[in-house]
């Protein structure tokens, strides 16, 4: 992605993909947010949860990201089953 540099706030706001008023706009985000959503398939369990200190927090915080990890694991693992091809990068074994 190439770096632009801009030499005042004008030039800036004439870079904008979309106007706050165009009516693609919200389908636009949507399909953000879509995208987000199929690729990073987060889980965070509800609730507030209360912490003794600071080293319980991190350890449950720790633990969501592992399982997060996990699930993202199985579910590529599934999808390239899925595909036929057991490496990464096809043709590299």
């Amino acid at each position: 992605m190439p770096v632009r540099r801009f030499r005042s706030i004008e030039e800036m706001k004439a870079e904008r993909g979309y106007d706050r008023n165009d009516p693609v706009l919200p389908r636009v985000i949507e399909g953000i947010w879509t995208f987000g959503e199929r690729t990073a398939r987060l889980r965070f369990p509800p609730g507030v949860y209360r912490h003794r200190n600071l080293d319980d927090l991190n350890a449950r915080t720790s633990d969501w990201a592992d399982e997060n990890f996990r699930s993202f694991q199985v579910r590529r693992a599934a999808e390239r089953e899925a595909a036929g091809s057991s490496s990464p990068t096809p043709d590299r074994g």
